[in-house]
């Protein structure tokens, strides 16, 4: 997969396959548009070409600046490759790009900058100046172009359409399953492990601190995760604390102290300072809490890493 930093740096094609979108998360919704888009080049003799957006159009219209994102742009093209794409056309969002007018989107970009044949979309797609391109209008104006549309419907589980925005709600309550569910893959935090107190150590529960690599990242709920870690190229059972120790910082609000991501990884002991490590992200354990003394937390530990345990065991992972 060809990624390209805007439109100018992309060549017109004589076949493209076309889509567009945020795809925040590349969750099963927009896997099936990403599988239609293969299969129909496939079948035509066409290439596949994604058009998406950084940064996120909601954090540069200012209508929701605070909103975190499930993924990366790193991430997403990771994601992406996994589709078999034959290029990704990354525009950067601005103020000014947001005033373009669906019909300019269409002849600017769908038809004089990439040469598309076929576009397909995702259900209640809209584009351009206030959202004001629609299904409907793109069917009306594609014979003009020369080029056909298809809708892709919405993507349902017990009869709810999964979104970005439905993914983040869950993992914003701990409710990783449910999250895992949507996204169709674990739920994942990446960063650097950096020194912490070491308490863990003298509690026998010895964690990895980490620190993300982007402050976009959207971090679950507070409270402990059975999770997969990965660091050198292998893969671990683990749990994890999101949280601000409460049993240690004597806080319950935690107002005064800042929010820490600690793994503790199952039979590995190397140093990992300064390396990447990855969080996978199966199930909640139980949320935070405090715990009358450093014995008590203790104890509680050890019942996690039980469930832990059974929880990683039960699921179906993939360890190497």
């Amino acid at each position: 997969m060809r990624v390209y930093n805007g439109i100018e740096e992309f060549s017109r094609l004589d076949n493209a396959v076309v889509t567009s979108g945020t795809f925040d998360g590349v969750h099963i919704g927009h896997q099936k548009i990403l599988n239609r888009l293969r299969d129909h080049a496939k079948a035509n003799a066409g290439e596949t070409v994604l058009i998406t957006y950084w940064p996120h159009p909601r954090l540069v219209l200012g209508n929701n600046k605070s909103i975190k994102l499930l993924t990366t742009f790193e991430e997403r093209i990771k994601l992406l490759e996994r589709f078999g794409l034959d290029h990704l056309i990354k525009i950067h969002f601005t103020k000014e790009f947001s005033q373009t007018s669906s019909k300019d989107f269409i002849k600017n970009i769908l038809v004089s900058g990439i040469g598309t044949k076929t576009l397909v979309i995702g259900y209640d797609h809209r584009f351009g100046f206030n959202r004001e391109g629609s299904f409907e209008a793109l069917s009306a104006d594609a014979p003009m172009y020369g080029f056909d549309v298809e809708e892709i419907p919405k993507q349902e589980i017990d009869h709810i359409a999964v979104s970005s925005t439905k993914i983040r709600e869950h993992l914003s309550k701990g409710e990783i399953h449910i999250s895992n569910q949507y996204l169709g893959y674990p739920y994942c935090l990446h960063g650097m492990v950096v020194k912490g107190n070491q308490l863990g150590r003298k509690l026998g529960f010895p964690t990895a601190n980490i620190d993300l690599n982007s402050d976009l990242k959207l971090i679950p709920s507070v409270g402990s995760y059975a999770v997969l870690v990965e660091v050198n190229n292998n893969s671990y059972m683990g749990m994890l604390n999101i949280g601000v120790r409460p049993t240690i910082n004597k806080n319950l609000s935690g107002s005064e102290y800042e929010q820490t991501i600690e793994a503790h990884i199952f039979n590995f002991d190397e140093d990992i300072y300064g390396k990447e490590i990855t969080i996978k992200f199966i199930k909640l354990i139980r949320k935070e809490e405090k715990f009358e003394s450093l014995e008590a937390l203790n104890a509680q530990l050890k019942k996690d890493k039980e469930s832990a345990l059974a929880i990683l065991t039960a699921s179906d992972l993939n360890i190497a």
